[in-house]
């Protein structure tokens, strides 16, 4: 077994925040992880995506070309990166910023307005989160209780924004049935 998701929005929507949450999730499972970010010079604002590879055994290159699923936050990503995507994979859409479909019937999309969830929440900065764990309930790549687990100890230093989180977990599992 072996997924490859690619993560991909705005610098400043949290996508390496969601891979690397995903990531971790992996490990605590046993699985072999590639975490691998990239990001242009002008961060917030400016493109990011990062990708994790979830893998049974070694994983040969953390490099994909074609990744089995896409998380997109923002319009331009979904365009550039939807294509790509393998037949049978999960696009997850945030249909609060994407207004047109991945263009793809070979796919499971998952159109989730996260953003709006997120202010619903009373905190657009938890839309990653929701994201997350919207495509993570419809996924099944991890354990849906360690996305839980693995949210809390990232904001163990902050526990403060623990409990949005907690409740952002909630939302995006909700929003991915």
């Amino acid at each position: 077994m072996q997924n490859e998701v690619m993560f991909a929005g705005f610098g400043g929507q949290g996508i390496l925040l969601s891979a690397k949450i995903l990531a971790n999730a992996a490990m605590e499972q046993g699985f072999e992880v590639a975490w691998v970010p990239s990001y242009g010079p002008e961060m917030r604002g400016g493109t990011a995506y990062c990708t994790v590879v979830v893998s049974d055994r070694p994983i040969g290159s953390p490099i994909i070309r074609n990744p089995r699923h896409l998380v997109a936050m923002n319009r331009p990503s979904l365009e550039k990166f939807a294509p790509v995507i393998q037949p049978g994979g999960v696009i997850l859409v945030n249909s609060t910023l994407i207004s047109v479909p991945a263009g793809r019937d070979d796919v499971d999309e998952l159109r989730v307005p996260v953003n709006d969830i997120a202010k619903e929440l009373g905190n657009v900065r938890s839309a990653n989160i929701i994201a997350l764990s919207a495509f993570a309930a419809r996924s099944k790549i991890v354990d849906f209780e360690m996305i839980r687990n693995c949210v809390e100890a990232e904001f163990s230093k902050k526990p403060k924004l623990i409990p949005l989180n907690l409740e952002a977990v909630a939302a995006g599992a909700k929003a991915a049935q």
